[in-house]
């Protein structure tokens, strides 16, 4: 295909600004990275943004096939990739310019670095990386591939990002320092399993503008007041085998139950108590979906602390119709009238535990 015009369709696949970073972390995880580093560096219309990793890193032939649009790969049944698509498309939705450098050698700090350049696609109509030498790399961009393995992501051109007639001016900076912010909540949600080493033989710490970000649990599993109810196992035929779908639902404990105050308030979540309700959906421990009822039953005041955590294995990406940015799920035709019972159930003893008697909840 004419790669002028797919290459901008390739921007357009859903992505805001945490979600493609989120897709980023994915690949560092994959790389068996345990530190992740986020910056953003404000230059007006030079800025740029990286995200570092310090995993296993490529050669350049390898590289090279990470860049190809549709790269070839296996999945294992916990690698959080699927595609081969995103670190293209979710790199290309945020910038005119994505460079990707990566050191393999653990003894030797050989970089190598190539470029998907829009200007030259557009100019050329060609599928054609473009090499990137060491030394034309940001001066943190070497250091870092100095001191570790690993492979480091540079948006450069930020045009979708800085959005501005002027990207020179205060509220472009303000912009790009408020998006540090809406992503810093974002991680601490989507990766919260393995930012708290939950996840056997993946430690994780991700650091935004050096800052390390503290993971944020939807199901609160440090509150002694949390009400754990009868978890629910579901099987589920794929294409590819036969797979269990885990639900596991709690009830938050009510404001004057909370440890604190404080927790009381980040308990509520980025969107705040009645719209964080609802199934938090993880593939591969990874979270993809965080509240809501899936067309199940719609958002009640009364069931704000019904929060419902679900399980399931990228063997049933196909079932739960998984879409490239990792966004959007829905659940099997084959079990959706069972979610559907036991959901009924669950908004009942929530209720329950919910009246306005501190002695019931206590009961």
């Amino acid at each position: 295909p004419g790669a002028r015009r797919l290459i901008k369709s390739l921007r357009d696949m859903g992505y805001e600004f945490e979600s493609a970073v989120a897709d980023l972390i994915d690949n560092s995880i994959a790389a068996r990275a345990n530190t992740v580093r986020i910056n953003t560096h404000w230059a007006g219309g030079d800025s740029y943004v990286s995200i570092a990793d310090n995993g296993v890193g490529m050669s350049a032939q390898d590289l090279r096939e990470a860049l190809r649009v549709g790269a070839e790969r296996d999945y294992d049944d916990d690698v959080l990739g699927k595609f081969g698509l995103g670190l293209k498309s979710a790199s290309l939705s945020q910038c005119r310019k994505l460079i990707v450098a990566s050191r393999q050698n653990e003894r030797r700090a050989d970089i190598y670095a190539y470029c998907w350049d829009m200007s030259h696609v557009e100019a050329t109509n060609k599928w054609e990386i473009l090499p990137v030498r060491s030394a034309d790399l940001p001066e943190k961009v070497r250091l870092h591939l100095k001191e570790t393995t690993g492979t480091v992501v540079i948006w450069q051109q930020l045009d979708r990002i800085l959005g501005y007639n002027n990207p020179e001016g205060e509220p472009a900076r303000k912009r790009l320092i408020d998006m540090c912010r809406t992503l810093e909540e974002h991680v601490a949600m989507v990766f919260h399993r393995f930012l708290e080493n939950k996840v056997r033989g993946k430690r994780l710490a991700i650091y935004i503008q050096d800052d390390k970000v503290t993971p944020w649990d939807p199901c609160v599993a440090d509150e002694p007041k949390r009400k754990v109810l009868e978890p629910l196992s579901l099987k589920v035929d794929g294409n590819i085998g036969r797979s269990d779908v885990v639900f596991e639902p709690y009830v938050l404990p009510a404001q004057s139950m909370f440890s604190s105050p404080e927790a009381h308030k980040r308990a509520s979540g980025p969107a705040q108590w009645n719209r964080q309700q609802g199934f938090y959906i993880y593939r591969a421990d990874r979270l993809v979906q965080s509240g809501g009822w899936s067309g199940i039953r719609t958002i009640d005041e009364h069931l704000k602390l019904a929060r419902i955590a679900v399980f399931f294995s990228p063997k049933l990406d196909e079932e739960f119709k998984i879409n490239v940015p990792k966004m959007k799920v829905a659940f099997p035709a084959e079990i959706r009238s069972d979610v559907e019972k036991a959901v009924k159930a669950w908004a009942k003893i929530c209720l329950l535990y919910t009246s306005p008697s501190p002695r019931d909840y206590c009961a």
